[in-house]
């Protein structure tokens, strides 16, 4: 079994955390049963976040009466000292606990700190004190923000999108948090199903000892999968490098990792699916990507206002608007019939 700290923190868990945004997608039934599943196949680590609907409720049903033997983290998205506690009081009610093991910032655009005026920080220490949660930590999906919390000294963890896309720049930055006794979260650790080959997958992040990828999980054969590297956990190996090594030369460059951060849109273009919809294609079975639903939300690219919004807000500085007409463009192709 591999197992790993989580940097300063002293959570020891195995190197598989479940990562409840998809749950919101599947009944309260399915969900229990499958994070049930999950601790009774050696998971014990859960994230989550006030933003994903009833992901809170439905973790909370599933870990009664085993609170105590897993960890739980989540996310609160507030800008000011009033929301944060209303956030708070509002997990903690949908997980049936008295408190969190990590409570994250999600994907602020500035660094929260003491005395900016948020009171953000401030409501962090206080909520500590009040041992109301147990460790202190920040998500993100910008390398600036990301860069000043680790050297902030302030946040115990850290939560990142990392996968075996990863450009220097984001290994530089597991890396620094490593140095600085944070742990990493590894978010989008399989590039929003972009990346297909678990194996390969799993194999890069244990390379790294102080990184726990959040695996996004609403499926039981996902979950299986998963479960399967708790006693067995697989190895780099020449036939894994080789897959690492054609799908970077893929998929590296100009695409959308799916995070929804430049939504919603004024004319409500499925944007964070449609804009990468090429990509999809090429790596997954089609015809989930060809029915009539799909087709609409393809078609619905040409209402674009080409408004500058998706755009200001990607976190990766992506021009949205080309790469929703460039997929839009390749996925008519397909539907005329033309070799892809």
């Amino acid at each position: 079994m591999a197992n790993m700290t989580l940097g300063s923190t002293g959570i020891c868990v195995n190197k598989n955390g479940f990562g409840a945004l998809p749950i919101q997608r599947i009944s309260k039934e399915a969900a229990v049963c499958l994070i049930r599943r999950a601790y009774e196949g050696g998971i014990t680590f859960f994230d989550t976040a006030r933003s994903y609907t009833d992901s809170e409720v439905k973790l909370g049903e599933a870990l009664e009466g085993i609170r105590d033997k897993v960890y739980v983290a989540t996310k609160t998205p507030a800008n000011n000292a009033e929301d944060f506690w209303k956030d708070l009081e509002t997990s903690l009610r949908n997980l049936r606990t008295d408190y969190v093991d990590i409570f994250q910032f999600h994907n602020p655009s500035f660094c929260p700190k003491p005395g900016d005026g948020t009171g953000l920080y401030e409501a962090m220490l206080e909520a500590k004190a009040q041992g109301k949660i147990r460790h202190i930590g920040i998500t993100n999906h910008r390398l600036a923000v990301a860069e000043e919390a680790i050297e902030s000294g302030l946040y115990e963890t850290l939560q990142f999108p990392f996968c075996y896309l990863a450009t220097e720049k984001d290994l530089a930055l597991e890396e620094k948090c490593r140095k600085a006794g944070m742990g990493f979260l590894a978010m989008k650790a399989l590039s929003g199903g972009l990346i297909t080959n678990s194996r390969a997958a799993y194999a890069f992040e244990a390379q790294y000892d102080n990184v726990l990828p959040i695996w996004g999980i609403q499926r039981e054969r996902e979950l299986e999968e998963f479960l399967s590297y708790v006693n067995d956990p697989p190895e780099m190996t020449e036939e894994l490098l080789a897959v690492i090594e054609h799908d970077r030369k893929e998929l590296l460059g100009e695409f959308c990792r799916g995070c929804g951060y430049c939504m919603p849109c004024p004319v409500d273009i499925e944007i964070n699916n449609c804009a990468r919809m090429s990509l999809m294609i090429r790596r997954a079975p089609s015809a989930a990507q060809l029915t009539p639903e799909m087709q609409a939300k393809m078609m619905n690219i040409k209402n674009c206002l080409h408004c500058g919004q998706c755009k200001s807000k990607c976190p990766y500085g992506l021009d949205t608007p080309a790469l929703l007409e460039k997929n839009l463009k390749d996925y008519e192709e397909i539907l005329a019939g033309k070799e892809y």
